[in-house]
């Protein structure tokens, strides 16, 4: 834990009492604040009261008596309204932060050299935060991970000059955070997403541009305008910017070239990392997490040979194109996560020959947004509610079956692909839907992917992210 010894002798409220909100509860009562909270949610205040944090609730509390109000991110604070604790703290200029604006407090009053590598962006934040993190490991740095990824920001260990943080932020967190300030700020990309709770994409963008803003050295992805845009605001504003492309050759900056990690200095390439033959950096969505990975851990003092053998040795994260088991020239890849169109084409990108299985509960607009990929499905494998609308947004472009259940589309797709002799095939799932007509959750489902391909006489677990 990291006691918020900044708030020491004040009265904080606090609102939001699931797992991180009772967690940041503790971390100020820890550094000695009188903390009062509320949620809407009875049982999450019973939860709340028994583990020792005092309770009311906030509608008959005397806001000019507390120091500062603790928000979860969770909650709206400008979209599609403010929440009801936001027009109070608002009413009586009190300022209004998250857990991620408490860790960059306490980090700067105790250990304010400490690298500190935040990530943000609409797609990949997770992986990233993954692979730098393991990159630090392997080199033997003291590293904590967490944020939106993982464990909450303020139960990792306190802040010392040498331990490492690298923190996953979503747009809700960066929007309660306003000093947040990274050693290496990383902006992978925008696409539209939350506008619901961001009310527009020019506001989404903004709320997103505040970290790396905020950064020492600012890793910006410019594969999109909304990125390039910031790019060179930042530097205009005479920020340290370092750019990196998936796609593009750069005349400055970090790119991918294949399977090549190349540096630019004004104009001059050095290849400074590959990912050639490391299965679970397969993609060029992945050589974006994989360039600024390596540009944040060069920041903070790494060399490029500890870099390499952290790439080669990142396992993946579960349930995004995960490597789970092999049966002679047969892979069997998890990407649950992947639960709409958009989620899906990475994967289907990253293969040549696909035995695809899909379905659940359908998203709006199926897999038409996949009609590209469709050649490099071998045979498609539907289950769940979303079979009929797959069949026949499939046709007559790609062979498939209705296998109804996850364990039958396993089972059939595995003994297909044993008979392809064209190369290596894969057995994906990727199902671009919901889980919530047959699982849980796409963890659950993932699971079960895994067990029921590593049930298959001859296939041999791939050890990797569980």
């Amino acid at each position: 834990m990291i006691p918020a010894v900044s708030f020491s002798g004040k009265r904080v409220s606090l609102f939001g009492l699931g797992g991180s909100g009772i967690a940041t509860a503790r971390a100020l009562i820890a550094g000695g604040a009188d903390v009062l909270a509320w949620d809407d949610n009875p049982e999450s205040v019973a939860k709340a009261t028994g583990a020792g944090i005092a309770t009311a609730d906030l509608r008959g509390a005397d806001w000019a008596k507390f120091s500062a109000f603790v928000l979860s991110p969770g909650v709206p604070l400008t979209h599609p309204k403010p929440h009801w604790t936001v027009e109070l703290a608002r009413g009586s200029g009190v300022e209004i932060i998250g857990d991620i604006e408490l860790f960059c407090r306490e980090r700067m009053l105790s250990a304010p050299t400490s690298p500190f590598i935040a990530i943000t962006g609409t797609n990949g934040k997770s992986t990233t935060t993954a692979l730098t993190a393991h990159i630090l490991k392997a080199a033997g740095r003291d590293t904590q991970m967490g944020g939106n990824i993982g464990r909450a920001v303020m139960t990792l260990d306190p802040p010392e000059p040498d331990r490492h943080y690298v923190v996953e932020c979503s747009s809700y967190q960066i929007d309660l955070a306003p000093s947040i300030n990274p050693t290496a700020g990383i902006l992978l990309n925008l696409t539209p997403d939350h506008l619901d709770r961001h009310g527009t994409m020019q506001h989404y963008a903004a709320i997103k541009e505040r970290l790396v803003a905020g950064s020492e050295t600012a890793i910006v992805g410019i594969d999109d305008s909304w990125c390039a845009q910031i790019a060179e605001r930042l530097e205009r504003a005479g920020r340290h910017v370092i750019r990196i492309s998936k796609r593009l050759p750069l005349t400055d900056g970090y790119f991918a070239d294949g399977g090549d990690l190349m540096e630019a200095v004004h104009g001059r390439y050095s290849r400074v990392a590959f990912l050639e033959g490391i299965g679970s950096l397969r993609g060029q969505h992945n050589a974006q997490n994989a360039l600024a990975a390596v540009a944040s851990c060069l920041r903070v003092g790494l060399e490029l040979g500890e870099i390499q053998s952290g790439l080669e040795s990142f396992p993946g994260l579960a349930h995004r194109m995960e490597q789970v088991g092999r049966k002679d020239h047969v892979l069997f890849i998890n990407d649950s996560k992947a639960t709409n169109a958009d989620a899906a084409a990475p994967a289907l990108s990253s293969f040549a020959r696909i035995y695809w299985i899909a379905g659940g509960l359908p998203k709006e607009g199926g897999i038409e947004p996949l009609r590209g990929f469709f050649p490099r499905i071998a045979k498609a494998y539907l289950i769940g509610e979303a079979a009929p609308a797959f069949s026949a947004t499939l046709g007559e472009a790609v062979p498939y079956e209705i296998s109804g259940t996850l364990a039958a589309a396993v089972e059939h797709a595995a003994h297909d692909a044993a008979k392809d002799d064209s190369g290596e095939a894969v057995v994906l799932l990727s199902p671009a839907c919901a889980s919530f007509d047959q699982f849980k959750n796409f963890e659950v489902r993932g699971e079960a992917f895994r067990q029921a391909a590593n049930a298959i006489e001859g296939v041999r677990p791939i050890g990797g992210a569980r």
